[in-house]
């Protein structure tokens, strides 16, 4: 049998080392499974999750040039699904969900870019001279940025 890279293929625990676990494949070969690739959650030891001589399906993750073969349990097993489902009654985005439109007014005419731009302008200076009257009338903070008395 000839081993592909993502390949799921069944094979036995023949031992353990302290990063890992040796499985024999069909065909007289024998990978490794890195303890990261065990479970899907942390995995402290090994022994915890496997014994010697049990069944486990492997993915093979990559044929080394020298021959060694790295799998993993956790990539052979199906992916939990999310748990999030959009609901039926959820917004879904158009097409065009990421094009301006425009601000609607009151009537929900779209008005102009020059006209946004003029009204945020007007917001703008309105704003600022707000805050400078604040700090002429002893508000706010001196270019020192000490407090004024």
């Amino acid at each position: 049998m000839q081993l592909e890279v993502g390949a799921i293929v069944e094979g036995k625990v023949t031992g353990f080392t302290a990063f890992g676990a040796f499985v024999d494949l069909e065909g007289g070969k024998k990978g490794m499974v890195h303890i990261s690739e065990v479970a899907l959650e942390f995995v402290k030891d090994i022994k915890d999750h496997l014994t010697v001589g049990q069944e486990v399906k492997v993915k093979v993750i990559s044929i080394a040039e020298d021959g060694k073969i790295s799998l993993s349990i956790k990539k052979a097993m199906e992916q939990p699904k999310p748990a999030y489902k959009p609901k039926n009654n959820a917004p879904r985005r158009s097409s065009n969900a990421n094009v301006w439109q425009g601000n609607k007014t009151v009537d929900t005419q779209p008005q102009s870019f020059e006209s946004m731009m003029a009204k945020f302008k007007q917001e703008s200076d309105e704003k600022m001279s707000d805050l400078k009257r604040d700090s002429k009338h002893g508000g706010g903070y001196n270019r020192r940025g000490t407090n004024k008395l």
